[in-house]
């Protein structure tokens, strides 16, 4: 083989060399479709189990997936082999078995796709979720917060004036003998007794109040980390409900005597929810994005369209004797011409004076087969087919070595004249 190549190489100069490396170049990608058809058909298998084990077992998910990804392999290769003409039951057969595996395939493979690519989308939406009921159950407090100090404000001043009044003798309390007396007398130590009493309750409780804002810090930073760093999740989300826990029990026990009403903690996700994955449900149909199925179909497609094309896939490079039956076969057609895309064409269909011959064209028929097989020829039409550019060097070379035993037979035949 390797002493053929070196003496094609040698005979056919540069030209056959590109022609033989052009060759098994196109070869080796046909060769080297196999294994992508393998490896697109376990890719697509993955993404398939994945979204098909949210429904069912497991193992039964897996014997499924690997029925599914062989029917589309399978039926692919077949489908290319079948003539709709020739057997129609058998070509719908197939092509409906392949379709149904196609779509199975592609509806399951859209949640891993969905996931990859709506992670950060979900990640962000939760985040949000969780951060919208926090803030919501803050600005409640601070309502509350709010309403109550504003009350206990409005308490001290109504006592500020009682305390005046009391001061000015003109508090309802005083009795008639003693109103109109400017002074400090008992009812304004006792009005003020209980106006002071109010006074350090109500900067105890403003005091207190920082201590929760205090808390509600951490809250927030716990919120921000959450946002900020995906690989502390865990921590920061532990932060987070520690830290709503918290302000919670603070917030009560110290608003509790004063009103029921407080507003309840929101009840958050559990880490887990918060991580897990995307679940088929009906619930996320109104989130069904176009992007993740284009994808899942598009692995199923390059599955399909290589397995497709294996069928016509040529083996190899002509061998010596394939070359040698070319040749013989393509000069017995009569009608050769230069065609608008300046190639050589041969008009395949037998002429009248074939026909009133009865001339048997198999052979050739044959050639003109097996060189559109190996992609040495291109189809025109029905009648008509045209020299693809790999096979001018090899026809080049045959008529070379025609050449040359032409030649080597007249110098022998001269010579045996001049001897005779």
């Amino acid at each position: 083989m390797e002493n053929r190549l070196f003496k094609k190489m040698k005979s056919g100069g540069i030209g056959r060399l590109i022609n033989i490396i052009q060759t098994l170049f196109v070869s080796l990608l046909r060769i080297w479709s196999i294994p992508i058809v393998l490896l697109l058909s376990v890719a697509s298998g993955f993404t398939t189990f994945y979204g098909m084990s949210y429904f069912i077992t497991p193992w039964i998910a897996l014997i499924i997936t690997v029925a599914i990804q062989s029917i589309i392999v399978i039926c692919s290769f077949e489908l290319a082999g079948i003539h709709l003409k020739a057997n129609r039951l058998r070509y719908f057969s197939v092509l409906t078995s392949l379709i149904i595996a196609f779509t199975a395939s592609m509806a399951f493979s859209y949640f891993k796709f969905y996931e990859i690519s709506e992670h950060d989308t979900i990640r962000i939406e939760r985040i949000n979720e969780v951060g919208n009921q926090v803030d919501t159950y803050l600005k409640q407090l601070v309502s509350v917060k709010s309403t109550l100090l504003a009350q206990q404000k409005n308490d001290l001043e109504k006592l500020g004036k009682e305390v005046s009044q009391a001061y000015f003798g003109t508090h309802p309390d005083i009795p008639p003998q003693y109103r109109d007396q400017v002074g400090e007398g008992p009812v304004w130590k006792h009005v003020n007794s209980i106006y002071q009493d109010k006074k350090a309750q109500l900067a105890q409780l403003e005091e207190r109040f920082k201590a929760v804002d205090q808390s509600i810090i951490p809250l927030q930073a716990g919120l921000n980390k959450l946002d900020s760093n995906p690989l502390h999740s865990e921590k920061a989300y532990q932060e987070v409900s520690q830290g709503l826990h918290k302000v919670q029990l603070e917030f009560n026990q110290l608003t509790a005597k004063y009103r029921t009403d407080l507003p309840s903690a929101p009840v958050l996700m559990t880490y887990s929810q918060f991580i897990e994955t995307v679940k088929p449900s009906v619930n996320n149909l109104p989130k069904f994005t176009l992007f993740p199925l284009i994808i899942a179909g598009m692995v199923d497609f390059f599955t399909v369209l290589l397995s497709y094309r294996l069928e016509f896939s040529a083996p190899g490079p002509l061998t010596e004797q394939e070359e040698e039956l070319v040749f013989e076969c393509l000069k017995q057609f009569n009608e050769f011409r230069i065609n608008e895309n300046d190639a050589v064409e041969i008009i395949i269909e037998k002429t009248d004076i074939e026909r009133a011959r009865h001339y048997v064209d198999w052979p050739r028929m044959f050639a003109v087969g097996l060189l559109l097989s190996r992609g040495f020829l291109r189809k025109v039409d029905e009648n008509r087919v045209e020299f693809a550019p790999n096979l001018y060097p090899l026809i080049a070379e045959k008529m070379g070595e025609k050449l040359q035993k032409i030649k080597r037979a007249q110098a022998l035949a001269q010579h045996n004249t001049r001897n005779s």
